[in-house]
């Protein structure tokens, strides 16, 4: 049917309306779509090239090197040393088990390193180098590195590890460290990215754990050029970290040295202690054992000899340990009563050999008794029963609150490890813990240094130090940190009688230098070094009254375990109280017999600060102890080739 012209003439302008709006949506599409490019392209440039950077770039942690700790004279006593290791990268290598034949041709490796080796290979991708021998030495490498194009895949390869270059005298202060674990990780609310990087060491026990955050320094970054599946192209640049800082102790060395080889293997410990400063010139437990051990990963032999060892050399005595003190609490009573007002040093007590309470009988250690003693006098010979009196006068509360004051049962501010608060008991304390009430029989107990009394050798120092000084002194065994020595604050007075407090210390005189004091074998005869002291022997075991009547076992003739442990404290010299010192000799016997010498012996050494003239000591023990200074010279390591100028 033909269309007539008006029809056609609206069927074109129709489709011409099609055309301008099909034609205007494109457009404008086009145009939005334009937009979105320029948006993309122009506007967005910087974010998505950042984006695609990421995608080849990468960036890479760089450990810093650990800080040094020095002792007190710039001893090195814990460094980084060069550590040569060999690398192998699986899939540069091709045949891994010829690499490996040939490697072993070169360089001394056991059956155990090339399974282990072959067993990392296995689990690590082919692309990452694998650790094959860690620790070697300059030969091997040169031996390595001379023969690498027939050693395709493996490099040698240096890092630092940290050394102790006199490690047994500091294991139990400095410490050491080791791999992280899932348990350091744990210590940490948001661990530092470091210590996820494999073989990262951090410190373990002692100074190298309480100080990680200072020693371990920050680390560093490189940008490195990766390709798609994570291979190292190249490195693109680098920022070097920011090492620890160094840190210096109290300790002097010479001392600390002097100290070990003194205690040889008993198992014991030692703590010296400056009166004014609270310094602590020597702190040592014994036996000990070497720290790179456990940086270079100590076998399963090595650390069951150390664990089952019956004197606990991994144990740092000098602060975890509690110890009854013993007849070393005296004081503490002794200065209680005194401040009270309820009995005066000449005031005396009578000591028929024991003292009956409560239908029980407290045995004076002297069977037959001291007859009458005032406060000098029961010191001097240790008398028990003038102890047992005092305490029922003053009651609990009173000695816990003196011995606290002189620092037994509290914790010091130190930074080593599983440090004991000790214990001072009270009346609450025992109905909180115990869920019982106090009895008299513990106040009697208490008053010696038994019963629920529990002291650190750190403890007995402190209290020996405030004793001597009249002030709180406190203990301190950090001195400077890289290079700026930490202040020490005023010391607050004790607050007690300057009167109270010579009497005692006059009674604790007569213990090394009266004819009948318990110490006065181990006197020091020099003028001007003289020492006072206090003797103190701690039950392990009780003692049946059957036992008392056909008479007390000698300590010889015990097992080890079974015997009573050996205590002394000083402070020397008497006259002007520049050093305290505080020995435990665990299951030693008597306190004057086992550790008093020692600590006569230490205490001139530490203030002669160097090997004592004989004439010191009594005429009648000279011989013997210029053998015991030949000995324990022969023992001491050369001190001075561990000095570093820290500057």
């Amino acid at each position: 049917m033909k269309r007539t012209p008006h029809e056609t003439n609206s069927s074109w302008r129709t489709i011409n309306r099609r055309a301008l709006l099909i034609g205007g949506a494109q457009v404008g599409f086009a145009g939005l779509l334009a937009l979105r490019m320029r948006h993309l392209q122009v506007d967005q440039a910087d974010q998505f090239r950042l984006l695609a950077e990421e995608n080849r770039i990468n960036m890479r942690l760089i450990p810093p090197s650990r800080g040094d700790i020095f002792d007190r004279n710039g001893v090195v006593l814990a460094e980084n040393e060069p550590s040569y290791r060999i690398t192998l990268v699986p899939e540069d290598a091709g045949d891994v088990d010829d690499v490996l034949a040939k490697l072993s041709a070169l360089v001394p490796m056991s059956e155990e390193d090339i399974a282990r080796a072959k067993s990392e290979i296995k689990r690590s991708a082919p692309f990452l180098p694998v650790t094959i021998l860690d620790r070697v030495t300059w030969d091997d490498v040169s031996k390595v590195a001379i023969n690498t194009p027939a050693l395709p895949g493996v490099t040698p390869e240096v890092g630092l590890s940290r050394k102790y270059p006199i490690g047994p005298y500091y294991a139990h202060v400095v410490g050491y460290v080791g791999p992280v674990s899932q348990r350091d990780l744990d210590r940490f609310e948001d661990p530092d990215p470091l210590l996820r990087i494999p073989r990262f060491q951090v410190g373990k026990v002692g100074i190298e754990q309480k100080y990680e955050d200072v020693l371990r320094g920050r680390a560093g970054a490189k940008r490195v050029e990766v390709n798609s599946i994570g291979r190292v192209m190249r490195e693109l640049d680098r920022r070097e970290g920011i090492p620890g800082s160094n840190i210096q102790i109290t300790v002097d060395s010479n001392l600390q040295a002097y100290v070990q080889a003194r205690l040889g293997e008993e198992s014991a410990s030692v703590v010296v202690m400056d009166c004014q400063s609270g310094d602590l010139l020597a702190i040592a437990s014994s036996p000990t054992y070497d720290p790179n051990k456990f940086v270079r990963g100590i076998s399963f032999n090595d650390y069951a000899i150390l664990r089952d060892n019956d004197r606990r050399p991994l144990a740092s005595k000098t602060v975890q340990d509690a110890y009854p003190p013993g007849s070393t609490f005296k004081m503490v009573t002794a200065l209680a009563a005194l401040e009270e007002g309820v009995i005066g040093p000449n005031d005396t007590v009578n000591c028929p050999g024991h003292l009956e309470v409560s239908g029980r009988k407290f045995h004076c250690w002297k069977r037959g008794g001291h007859g009458k003693v005032n406060l000098e006098r029961s010191l001097s010979e240790s008398c028990d029963v003038y102890y047992y009196d005092l305490a029922l006068k003053i009651g609990i509360e009173k000695i816990s609150a003196m011995a606290e004051r002189l620092g037994v049962g509290v914790s010091h501010d130190i930074p080593m490890s599983a440090e004991t608060s000790g214990l001072a008991p009270t009346k609450d304390w025992k109905r909180r813990v115990r869920d019982k009430d106090w009895v008299i029989g513990d106040t009697v107990n208490a008053s010696i240094g038994q019963g629920f009394v529990l002291s650190s050798p750190l403890q007995l120092a402190v209290m020996t130090a405030r004793l001597a000084t009249g002030t709180a002194v406190a203990p301190r065994l950090i001195k400077s940190i890289d290079g700026t020595d930490l202040l020490i604050g005023p010391t607050p007075d004790l607050n007690v009688s300057t009167k109270n407090l010579d009497e005692l210390r006059k009674a604790m005189y007569a213990v090394s230098n009266d004819r009948q004091g318990t110490a006065y074998r181990s006197r020091i005869i020099a003028e001007g070094f003289r020492m006072a002291g206090k003797t103190g022997t701690s039950q392990v075991r009780n003692i049946s009254e059957a036992e008392r009547r056909a008479g007390v076992t000698a300590n010889e003739d015990l097992p080890w375990k079974r015997r009573d442990h050996a205590l002394f404290v000083n402070f020397a010299p008497y006259d002007n109280p520049k050093i305290a010192v505080a020995v435990v000799v665990e299951h030693g016997g008597g306190g004057s017999a086992a550790a008093a010498p020692i600590a006569r012996d230490i205490t001139l050494q530490a203030l002669y600060g160097d090997t004592p003239p004989l004439d010191a000591y009594p005429a009648k023990d000279r011989d013997a102890i210029a053998q015991l200074q030949k000995q324990i010279q022969d023992m001491m390591p050369d001190i001075s080739a561990s000095r570093k100028d820290r500057a």
